[in-house]
Order: C-alpha cells, then structure tokens, then sequence
C-alpha cells in the first residue's frame, strides 16, 4: 500500500540504475522519531514500509521508499550537543580537519550541511573559522543561531548553494555528518557541494557504514530517515559522475561505526592516501558488492531476535518489570522487528528532556528522566541506546547495585549484573 507521505523510487540514487534487488526487509514502523504527546496516544500512527535494496550496477545499499522530510525533520526532536560523547567526538573531527587541510585565516568559511545544534560549527569557530549552519529543522536552526551559530533553516540544495556562494563566497570546509544516508537527491546535494567547495577546499562527510552494519548486525541503523546504507566502492563511482574525487576514508566509533570520507573537487591540490582502496578491498573481501551476502543478513538478525526475546519473556514469566534505556531512532527499528511493546517494556528512560514526557513513536510507551530506574526499580534495563552502553552502566552503577540488570542487545546480547 502506498501513502500519501511516501513514495517509492525506481532508480539507484547514486548512479541512476534501475537494475536494484531486494535484500532484506524489515517491518514497518512510524517514523523513528515521530514521539508524541499523551493527547495523541489514542491515535493509530502510520507505519511505513523497511525494505532494503541492493544495486546491481554499482552495488549501493538503500531505502526505496521515501517518507516526506518534512514528515521527518520539522519538528526533529534529536540534538547532539546533549551528548558528551559527540561533543567530544566533534572537537576531534574539526582539529583533524583543519590541522590537515584549513589555515586558521578568518576569511577561511566553514559551512555545515544538517547542522543541528551547532555542536560542529562550534569547535570549527574556535579553531578561527568563520561559520554556517543548514538544518531543516526550525526550532533546533532558531536555536543555533540564538546562541551565535548562523543557521539557515533549509533543506541544502544546489540552488541555496549558488545563493550562499553569491552572498558569503566559496567554502573552505563544507561538512554533512550522517545527512548524507538522510537524503534522496544525493546528485542535487552534490551538486551544491562542488558549486560551494573552494578550489582547495574539501567536503567531509559522515555515514553510518555498511561493514559496521553487516559485520556487527547493527539492523537497527535502518530507519526512514537513513536513506542510504553507504560504502566506499559506490561511493567513489558517484563521486566521480559530479566532478570530484573521494581522497580520504577512514572508519569512526560514532553510532556503533561511521565511514568519514573526505572529497575534493576533481582537479584538487590534495593527495589521495591509500586508505580509499584498502577500504575497497576490505569490502569486497566481505562480499558486500553482492546481493546474496546481504541477503543472508536476515538469518543473523533472527538469531539476535531469538535470544534476546527468549530472556525478555522469561523476565516477564517471572513476574518481573523491564524498562528501557536511551530513546533514540534506532529502537524504533528494533522494537518492531523484535516485537518488543509496551507488553513488555513499562517505560523508557533518556535524558533528552526534549523526549521526557512523550511517547514512543507507534507503540506509545510513555518517555520518563533516566531518574525513574530508581523510583520505579524496574527488575531489568534494556539499553535501546546500546552504542552509549558503557557510559550508560558507568553512570548506573547504583542501579545495579541495587539488585537491577542491564540487557545489551547489540552488537551482541549481554546481561550485565552486580
């Protein structure tokens, strides 16, 4: 069934193919973020196909079915500049980026692509840069520019590049951290990155990376808003139709294994580092060019829904209470695919108060402070935000010491206990 806020695309959208295969699907959900208020819990919220498709042209990964951005990123409700993690992670990335390729000159620009909070924009402007932000998302983008980030709030697109250019000049920096899987016209973002890039300039972008993926079953990474499941080798082929050259990749930790690319325009000073073909290489080693290795996927997201499911209802046999931990896009996924509601799940705990007090996206489980795992003292803990896990067991350590457990569901189960 098609709906009205989702369409589907016949074509590769990274090199225009039509040749694409199934490979793995996955049940529908709400959009992963689409939390709401208790006045709406009465109402049915519309769920949308997650079906993965493989080119066989030049072997991307992808989503054909696109729900309406506007759907998506109007009112986003994520900001990383709530996580220390990333705040960190975004202080590395800047002073690896401009030690390589930026001189600290003011004039020198920094424009970043799906900006949210400003976090990145930050680090590059003490590094002495000027700074531009483009996020969709109006009150996050009002919010940014409030407290000193310029933010433009906007889809990017090639035509707000050539307004950009006209007004602030080219950019030495152009960056779009995991916006680059949010997208459906990657050739139009493209496009506006080369139009924007400084003949020395570079566009370093960040994608949640097929080998990480496929290798720690991370299925729950798949969600609407990521449209594009990336790897190098289709990459550097897309790169290429749009006048510019993949110099640089290397592997990231951020949301349990990003790829970090960075391009130039085709004719640019900077050398290629040998990390793009070894990447290649690696890929290809995997089988990840070929479709059956992707569709045998679905047996090892099985296996993973099996064991966790069976200590899930042995838990609640015995009477006991589970909560979850962390709400964020990716537990959407996994709650549906695994069957995993509010039968089993009392509440969830975030320490986003922008998600406190709502409810989950479908199965409307009410959102509380991570404060409630000891007013509440649920018999055990489900991390949905498992890549923050360490931290997470760190900061809780009174919760299990209590008597309480914490369940990891990926990359692999784990029951953790005093």
């Amino acid at each position: 069934m098609r709906h009205a806020a989702c369409h589907r695309r016949s074509t590769c959208r990274l090199c225009g193919s039509d040749q694409l295969s199934e490979v793995l699907s996955l049940k529908p959900t709400p959009p992963a973020n689409a939390f709401v208020p208790e006045s709406e819990c009465g109402t049915d919220q519309e769920k949308f196909p997650l079906d993965i498709f493989f080119c066989d042209a030049c072997a991307h990964v992808q989503l054909l079915d696109i729900v309406d951005p506007e759907v998506l990123f109007a009112n986003y409700v994520y900001v990383s500049g709530t996580s220390p993690v990333f705040v960190k992670h975004f202080q590395d990335y800047a002073a690896d980026i401009v030690k390589r390729f930026a001189p600290q000159t003011k004039d020198r620009l920094a424009i970043d692509i799906g900006s949210n909070d400003g976090t990145l924009l930050t680090q590059f402007e003490a590094l002495g840069l000027s700074v531009l932000g483009i996020d969709p998302a109006r009150d996050i983008a009002r919010q940014a520019t409030a407290n000193g980030i310029e933010t433009l709030a906007a889809f990017f697109s090639s035509s707000l590049a050539g307004e950009i250019k006209a007004s602030r000049g080219t950019a030495q920096v152009v960056t779009a951290n995991n916006v680059f899987a949010h997208a459906d016209d990657l050739a139009d973002i493209a496009e506006g990155v080369r139009t924007l890039l400084a003949p020395d300039g570079v566009f370093v972008f960040e994608v949640s990376y097929l080998v990480d993926v496929f290798e720690k079953t991370l299925f729950d990474t798949i969600y609407h808003e990521h449209l594009a499941y990336h790897s190098v080798k289709p990459l550097v082929r897309f790169f290429a139709s749009h006048g510019m050259e993949l110099i640089a990749t290397e592997r990231v930790a951020s949301h349990g294994g990003s790829l970090r690319g960075i391009a130039q325009l085709a004719d640019g000073p900077h050398l290629a580092d040998g990390t793009v073909d070894a990447m290649v290489a690696r890929e290809n080693q995997l089988g990840l060019h070929e479709a059956d290795t992707l569709r045998q996927f679905g047996g090892k997201i099985d296996a993973i829904r099996d064991e966790l499911t069976a200590i899930l209802a042995a838990l609640k046999q015995a009477g006991k209470t589970v909560a979850g931990f962390g709400a964020p896009a990716k537990a959407t996924t996994l709650m549906y695919h695994f069957g995993i509601g509010p039968d089993v799940i009392d509440f969830i705990v975030d320490d986003s108060p922008l998600k406190q007090g709502l409810f989950s996206p479908g199965m409307h489980i009410p959102v509380l402070p991570s404060t409630a795992i000891y007013s509440k003292k649920p018999d055990a803990v489900v991390i949905l935000a498992w890549n923050f896990a360490e931290p997470i067991m760190r900061n809780h350590v009174r919760y299990l010491e209590q008597g309480g457990q914490f369940i990891v569901p990926l990359p692999t189960v784990e029951v953790v206990e005093q």
